[in-house]
């Protein structure tokens, strides 16, 4: 039997049938289309798990976080918050996703509706325990000076704080916590202010704009007038810089591989049996 194909071929020059409507590949479509751009999707910290403690019966509870790990010179600042649920500043983010002046009147906000504590961590302190160790000291300071001491503890990073409450560290968290975004910013924003006035103390090291971070212009500045008592001592552009200007304070290298020479005296009254069996 020869069927006929021609109902299934469509006649020369007659216009071609729109192709199905695919519903089901669009949201495949959609997200390969937004892996491969450039811009990516910035989700903004929530109080989703801080309303899931209060569910609990769980409260009050806290977020913190610190400022000034990676600069060169000034101290940590951090500093806790416990935020009112009723009373939410608009706009909290991560510090460092907001400028200047946002930054500014969140500061005010939050201060104003919430719980709000700050610990500083000197240069001093930062020299003598490491940066990693002052940190977490000066964020459990800040948690233990709060107003109403918490039950339950967000912290930003990997670390969690020796402290009497639950801690809960959340790498990333002030991206995804909305109490340790806030603290976020009252620990930025305390910390440039101390930095400005530092700057005053200390002309030409630019300390208002860079806040003691590692920029071009700072480097320069501790290349041409050396280290100041607010640069942290064991970092290694501090280093250099002190060798320059002050090598009468940097104690030199020990060489591990020098040849001393060792006076070994030697009884020559003792009689050896060189029959014995050595």
């Amino acid at each position: 039997m020869i069927r006929d194909q021609s109902a299934k071929k469509p006649a020369k020059g007659a216009p071609k049938k729109a192709a199905p409507n695919n519903k089901k590949a669009a949201p495949k479509k959609l997200a390969k289309a937004l892996a491969g751009g450039k811009s990516a999707i910035i989700v903004a910290p929530s109080f989703r798990r801080e309303r899931a403690l209060i569910k609990r019966g769980i409260w009050p509870v806290a977020g913190c976080d610190e400022a000034g790990r990676g600069p060169l010179a000034g101290p940590v600042v951090a500093a806790a918050v416990i935020l009112d649920p009723d009373r939410i500043p608009h706009g909290i983010d991560d510090s460092k996703r907001l400028t200047p002046e946002a930054r500014e009147k969140l500061f005010d906000k939050i201060c104003a509706t919430a719980q709000v504590s700050v610990a500083v961590a000197s240069r001093s302190r930062i020299d003598r325990d490491n940066i990693l160790r002052a940190s977490l000291w000066a964020l459990k300071r800040a948690v233990v000076a709060l107003p109403e001491q918490p039950r339950h503890v967000f912290v930003d990073g990997r670390d969690r704080l020796d402290t009497e409450c639950d801690c809960e560290a959340v790498i990333g968290g002030d991206g995804i916590v909305l109490s340790i975004a806030a603290a976020s910013i009252v620990a930025k924003v305390t910390r440039d202010r101390l930095m400005c006035a530092l700057a005053q103390d200390c002309p030409g090291y630019g300390f208002e704009q860079h806040k003691g971070y590692a920029v071009p212009e700072h480097l320069d500045a501790l290349n041409r007038l050396g280290p100041t008592v607010h640069h942290r001592s064991f970092f290694a552009p501090v280093v250099a810089a002190r060798a320059k200007h002050m090598p009468w304070t940097v104690e030199p290298a020990q060489d591990l591989f020098a040849v001393t020479e060792i006076e070994v005296q030697v009884d020559t009254s003792l009689e050896v049996d060189a029959s014995a069996n050595l």
